[in-house]
């Protein structure tokens, strides 16, 4: 008998503990979406782009092989000859430019790497707003069915009133056509719902049955961190702003990288080549070979402006970075302020709605005790249950709307957990 009592106490938790909570569908978007994955690869071409930077400080070889035909042969070559060779070139000094291109990539990767963070901070925010409709609608299907349960048991009563001669029939079909209205009310309300589970699946990138679903983060109301911590947290941690600091460091670095351009250039050439009076190299009677070696300073010292207009286009290029990140930490901030305030009203509003609960329901208690003692009309009636749908549904409009408050200043401050493996 214990045995069997235990069995079915684990059948009983089993759904409970297998329900998903709202950190493994953020944790399961955040792993399998294929726009993260699209984002991480773009953060893996900006490592390719930092290798490609570094090859300024590898030599360069290159071979090749030439075959000429002339139509009269000269004192210095044949009619018919080939040549061989190769090169080994490597730059020495080129104004610190491979220097300042490996720094701009290297922040540039990071830049990609905030992007990654900010989509996966969006589909957070997403998932728990797509978790808390499901919420929302389960809860106002919940009202729109006890609305309806309601409905019938007065309609039901009706009808018996009316055998009895106490109502007329014109007062049983107000009560018929609001019991089909709630009807058809509660059908939109299951099609909402079963709506919304798609769309959170869609946004977890796996199915999910209302039944997965344990809604145990939504038992307490949230709290969230004052308003001025959150903005210091903001203003430090946000992606975007992040992202947009490392452009406006990335084009400084790259003004410099356009002044290398007044530097004179150092390369040390290393060349080979083998002359043959024949097409077939190494196949002729006469043959000439040379060894190479050169230092090669150059500098230019006129380009038509061209060096002048790169780094004025470089510098103009910081100054836009500059302007649209202080726009974006304005917008931010003032984002952040607006979300505070609809916060702090909907957590005012939600004992308010609770209290108006009360009164519905002691209202709709006191109209039908008097109803069927013929002191209230049929019409009252109807307003009573009317007025206590109301009073439910705006508690649950209320409560959504703390919700999502709190969801959206979590998301202002990065404040979601999950982060995809090449974050």
């Amino acid at each position: 008998m214990k045995r069997f009592s235990l069995i079915l106490l684990l059948l009983v938790m089993a759904p409970s503990a297998m329900a998903l909570d709202l950190a493994e569908m953020q944790e399961s978007a955040t792993r399998n979406r294929e726009v993260i994955k699209r984002y991480q690869v773009s953060l893996e071409k900006s490592g390719q782009e930092v290798q490609r930077a570094r090859s300024g400080y590898y030599p360069s070889l290159n071979i090749g092989y030439e075959v000429n035909n002339l139509d009269e042969p000269s004192l210095f070559e044949n009619r018919e000859n080939s040549s061989i060779y190769s090169t080994l070139t490597m730059n020495l000094f080129a104004g610190f430019r491979d220097r300042y291109s490996i720094e701009s990539a290297q922040i540039l990767e990071k830049v990609e790497g905030y992007r990654l963070q900010g989509v996966e901070q969006d589909i957070q925010l997403n998932v728990a707003l797509r978790y808390l409709s499901v919420y929302e609608r389960r809860a106002n299907l919940t009202v729109t069915r006890d609305a309806y349960k309601t409905l019938e048991r007065i309609y039901q009563d009706g009808q018996q009133r009316l055998e009895v001669g106490l109502i007329g029939k014109n007062e049983l079909l107000k009560f018929k056509v609001d019991l089909d209205n709630a009807n058809i009310t509660e059908q939109k309300g299951q099609a909402d719902l079963d709506k919304s589970i798609q769309l959170l699946g869609r946004e977890i990138n796996r199915p999910v049955r209302l039944d997965d679903l344990g809604f145990e983060e939504f038992s307490l109301l949230p709290q969230v961190e004052d308003m001025e911590a959150c903005t210091e947290k903001m203003l430090t941690s946000r992606s975007e702003i992040l992202a947009l600091a490392g452009l406006t460091e990335s084009a400084s670095v790259q003004v410099k990288a356009e002044q290398s351009a007044y530097y004179p250039r150092l390369d040390m050439i290393g060349s080979y080549s083998r002359y043959d009076d024949d097409f077939l190299n190494g196949a002729g009677e006469i043959t000439d070979e040379e060894l190479r070696a050169q230092m090669v300073l150059s500098m230019n010292l006129f380009d038509g402006f061209s060096r002048e207009s790169g780094i004025s286009q470089a510098k103009l290029t910081v100054r836009e970075i500059q302007y649209d990140l202080a726009e974006l930490k304005n917008s931010l901030s003032t984002d952040l302020a607006n979300l505070f305030i609809d916060y702090r009203v909907s957590m005012a509003n939600v004992e308010v709605a609770k209290e108006d609960i009360r009164h519905a329901e002691e209202n709709l208690r006191i109209t039908q005790l008097k109803y069927k003692e013929g002191l209230q009309r049929e019409s009252d009636l109807l307003d009573a249950v009317t007025n206590l749908s109301r009073a439910r549904y705006n508690e649950v409009s209320v409560i959504r709307t703390v919700f999502e408050n709190a969801f959206r200043i979590t998301r202002m401050v990065e404040g979601f957990h999950y982060r995809s493996s090449s974050s």
